[in-house]
């Protein structure tokens, strides 16, 4: 494979022929026309013109690391994982930590959501965890991700970020509130990608070798502390350096400042999932410490900085179906889609191959018949390449402990989940919230909310959201924006009505 430990000491051609001059175009005379025959010439510009990938749709931003991930406790009782097979093991691996929903070049200190993706690369293949920053999403239902990016997209029109877009289409949705309780709190901007946490998000299960289920939630926790920016902090920030979180990252593992994290799960038995007053797999929900405690699994080193940036960040690709016996999917809906989009979207961005581009190949051996499409780089000799045959002693791979075997029962229907509770959880963040932490948070809120094109309806469908979530909460921001001078479509007997005689919205 080509390499630069093979480079020759003069140019070529990429078929290999030398180049006896790189900076002049081959002319008729000295001033030209240039001849269409300058093979060196075409080959350089078709080159230069495709150079660049289609971005990801979202977490295009975004920065990694090396290094390895090592089990700290025995965790052996329930999954058959073998890379958390016993305390000591080491597995290499590779992070990406992004911004969601802006263009790759764009500032890395907007308020947004963040990824943090782990790749393992196990003796079992490749295991994703992908995930965010914050424990919880915007939505339930895979079937409007592509609506919620949309709205969260610049307007297709003038192709600006606006507030009324998000707020509207999310007044659409309650369960948000929860994920806004993050977003637009203190911690919405990160200060830089070592001092981040890590959310798996969804709920997991781990199946131990006697076949046991356990429905899990992993985090990520910062040795170095978690650490945010205030708004004005940001703006000079990213004034300053538009890439501050991808050049401290770089500089902390070239120094030798090796940033590490604690994985930690959270464990709850199937059984129990009817006994809460929420869906434990709703993804706008989190689970209680104090009834799941958190149990450290292990730690997260990153000692090795990139080859190059493009091999290794943007043709890396991640993928919450890449899971390894001992770990797989739960029923939430969210991840059930993402499933299928997470490849999917890595095959139109990268080609159908993309999982033997090195970054993404599996470290232990694999054998399939997946064959050619474009960019298939695999040298193949075999004649046999369907299964089963009797010219080929390739056989199954040794049975594993599956998920559970239980018959599912069902109407065929598309539904909202049962145990909504859209307000109870958002309600209890911010009342933990110290007094100039809400107000800052209310200040966020009703900074959406006065967007000039935030209609009356959507503003009162806010108001009796959040006053679901705390009557205190709901009053400060009616108060605030109908003191606003921007927001006169706001009466004072809207603004009571809604506080007084909220709509239920589950």
């Amino acid at each position: 494979m080509p390499s630069t430990a093979n480079d020759t000491a003069f140019w070529t051609t990429n078929s290999g022929a030398p180049v006896y001059n790189n900076n002049s175009s081959l002319t008729v005379g000295q001033r030209g026309p240039i001849l269409l025959e300058d093979y060196h010439l075409v080959e350089k510009l078709a080159q230069f013109d495709r150079e660049r990938i289609p971005e990801r749709v979202v977490h295009a931003r975004g920065a990694v690391g090396k290094g390895f991930f090592e089990v700290t406790h025995d965790i052996s009782g329930i999954t058959c994982a073998d890379f958390l097979r016993a305390p000591g093991v080491q597995t290499p691996i590779i992070a990406r930590f992004s911004t969601v929903v802006h263009e790759r070049g764009s500032p890395e200190t907007l308020r947004d959501p963040r990824g943090f993706a782990v790749k393992f690369y196990t003796r079992e293949g490749n295991y994703d965890m992908v995930g965010n920053n914050m424990p919880v999403f915007f939505i339930r239902d895979g079937m409007k991700f592509p609506d919620m990016v949309h709205a969260f997209k610049p307007n297709p029109k003038n192709h600006q970020q606006e507030g009324w877009r998000i707020m509207d289409f999310l007044s659409h949705h309650p369960e948000s509130a929860h994920m806004l309780t993050f977003l637009l709190d203190d911690v919405g901007i990160p200060k830089c990608y070592r001092t981040m946490p890590g959310f798996g998000v969804h709920a997991f299960k781990m199946i131990n070798k006697v076949g046991r289920e356990t429905l899990v939630k992993f985090h990520w926790i910062p040795k170095q502390g978690t650490h945010s920016l205030m708004d004005d902090e940001a703006v000079i920030v990213g004034g300053t350096n538009h890439s501050h979180a991808t050049k401290d990252l770089y500089d902390a593992i070239a120094g030798g400042d090796y940033p590490e994290w604690t994985l930690m799960i959270q464990t709850m038995d199937p059984a129990d999932q009817d006994k809460f007053d929420f869906d434990p797999l709703d993804v706008t929900k989190t689970w209680c410490e104090n009834l799941f405690p958190l149990q450290p699994v292990g730690r997260m080193v990153l000692n090795r900085n990139p080859d190059n940036f493009f091999n290794d960040n943007e043709q890396l690709a991640f993928a919450p179906s890449l899971v390894v016996p001992g770990i797989t999917y739960s029923d939430d809906k969210m991840l059930q889609t993402r499933i299928f989009s997470y490849p999917d979207t890595q095959r139109h961005r990268l080609g159908p191959n993309y999982l033997l581009i090195p970054v993404n190949q599996p470290r232990c051996a694999h054998h399939n018949n997946h064959h050619d499409g474009f960019m298939n780089i695999v040298n193949r000799s075999e004649e046999v390449n369907y299964f089963p045959s009797r010219f080929d002693p390739v056989r199954h791979a040794e049975g594993i402990p599956m998920a559970s075997q239980a018959a599912l029962s069902g109407k065929r229907e598309r539904m909202v989940i049962a145990k909504e509770n859209n307000f109870m959880q958002p309600g209890a963040r911010w009342r933990s919230f110290d007094p100039s932490r809400r107000t800052r948070f209310v200040g966020r809120v009703t900074d959406m909310l006065m967007d000039p094109r935030c209609t009356k309806d959507i503003r009162r469908i806010w108001v009796g959201y959040w006053s679901q979530a705390d009557a205190n909460l709901g009053q400060q921001i009616a108060q605030k924006l109908s003191s606003a001078a921007r927001a006169g479509t706001l009466t004072a007997s809207d603004v009571c009505n809604v506080i007084i005689n909220p709509k239920p919205q589950g």
